[in-house]
């Protein structure tokens, strides 16, 4: 059947409305690679730029010692090391403690009638310090002398009557029995005699117990009972307490490293002792080193030392905490350098000295640190330049300009000026990490010690 042209064309038409464009399954894909491919151009670009940046500021940049030589030379200040008798001490935390304390009690019960002393008061040894009501002690001897003067009565007359039996009996009048008896009586009477002599004797000491005398000399503390009260021999406070302040001792402890030096110094010398407040910045008095404890604590391996001190001015007071330097020995022209001189590197210990405007790296061995100054075993010879201020901008060879410090920045061995303890050289205790290396070992650059109270040492 044959189909009209026209109709064709309206089917036609019909079929192309309803059918869907044409699509490119092709571009979206070239669109994803263009970019992709723009990035990585970009990246390129970012990184060859900042790789040839980098390395035409390096060729431009000087190197640090020709930086260093374009900024001018470096400003240090310096001293100049010397020689120096420099004492070598040992140091230890110490407490005050008297010779002896006293504490006064009545020996006889009573009324304090009188106290002849001022709270603080210094006293000698058989000075009255108070009185007891004697009356009773004096009532109680009178009746003691009566029975005594009865007794020695009936004695005298036993005596006689002895006398007169003896004599009958020889004449055969009375019975030896009799004169036994006699006899007996006689001595009973006698013991009855120096009985009642013993308690006069007795009595009279109760009148000079009443008396209360000073057994010491020394300095009395605060008054404990007051005029007017009953006291009585049993109680445990006293009356005062007297604590003998002149001379003093002080106890102080030192690792047992330390103890063998300190022995052999013992042997040839009389060794002397420095005493400084708690914060070591004040010398509070000089005394001697008297002995050593017999044995080790060891539970902190320590050894407890005892010094003397006279105290004149009372510049030590009991219990009282004070840090201790003990002087063994003087190192005689000693290299001494400030302790700030002193750095610490890979190697070792180092100075930076200078010489012909220029700084120089010199390794050092540091002998000992004392105070604020260190001993320089090798390295540094007498007159040498030291940097004290400013290495933290030098290098070796730096070209410097020095400015000389106070001739007293590298002095002070005997008075460290910064009031920092001796340094201890033993080895390390068993509880105390914080002892010095000794002499010959190399210590490197420490700091001044603190001490912390009763007690502690860095």
């Amino acid at each position: 059947m044959a189909i009209p042209e026209s109709g064709q064309d309206k089917a036609s038409q019909i079929s192309t409305e309803f059918r869907l464009p044409p699509t490119d399954s092709t571009q979206p894909k070239k669109k994803g690679w263009v970019w992709i491919l723009v990035i990585l151009v970009l990246a390129g670009g970012g990184y060859y730029y900042y790789k040839s940046r980098g390395a035409s500021e390096s060729k431009a940049a000087p190197a640090p010692g020709a930086r260093a030589a374009a900024l001018g030379p470096v400003s240090v200040a310096v001293t100049t090391a010397s020689k120096q008798d420099v004492p070598y001490y040992l140091s230890g935390l110490g407490s005050v403690t008297p010779f002896n304390t006293v504490t006064v009690k009545t020996r006889v019960d009573g009324q304090l009638q009188k106290v002849n002393f001022q709270e603080g008061q210094f006293v000698r040894e058989g000075d009255l310090l108070a009185e007891i009501d004697p009356r009773p002690f004096q009532v109680a001897l009178q009746q003691m002398e009566g029975q005594l003067a009865r007794d020695q009565a009936q004695l005298n007359d036993a005596r006689v009557e002895f006398a007169r039996f003896d004599q009958l009996h020889k004449e055969g009048v009375v019975a030896q029995q009799q004169v036994d008896t006699q006899n007996a009586t006689v001595g009973q009477l006698e013991g009855a005699v120096r009985s009642d002599q013993a308690q006069i004797d007795n009595q009279k000491l109760q009148l000079l117990y009443c008396k209360i005398t000073a057994p010491l000399s020394g300095r009395v503390g605060l008054r404990l009972v007051d005029q007017g009260n009953m006291v009585h021999a049993s109680d445990q406070s006293g009356l005062v307490i007297i604590t003998q302040v002149q001379p003093i001792a002080t106890l102080f402890t030192l690792p047992e490293d330390s103890l063998q030096d300190v022995i052999q110094h013992m042997k040839t010398e009389q060794l002397g002792v420095e005493a400084y407040s708690r914060d070591d910045q004040t010398k509070l008095a000089t005394g001697k080193l008297v002995t050593i404890d017999n044995q080790i604590d060891p539970t902190t391996g320590t050894v407890r030392f005892k010094a003397v001190f006279d105290n004149h001015d009372l510049s030590l007071w009991p219990n009282q905490f004070v840090n201790i330097r003990l002087m063994l020995d003087v190192r005689k022209n000693a290299i001494v350098v400030p302790l700030a001189a002193i750095q610490r590197g890979n190697q070792g210990s180092y100075v930076y000295t200078v010489k012909n405007g220029h700084a120089n790296l010199q390794p050092v061995k540091v002998d000992l640190t004392q105070g604020n100054v260190s001993l320089i075993a090798s390295g540094v010879a007498e007159g040498d330049q030291v940097v004290v201020d400013g290495q933290d901008r030098l290098q070796s060879g730096s070209a410097v300009e020095a400015h000389n410090t106070s001739s007293s920045g590298s002095g002070g061995g005997a008075q460290p000026a910064d009031g920092s303890g001796a340094r201890n050289r033993g080895g390390k205790s068993r509880g105390d990490a914080g002892s010095q290396p000794g002499p010959g070992k190399d210590q490197g650059q420490q700091g001044p010690s603190k001490h912390r109270g009763p007690g502690k040492q860095s």
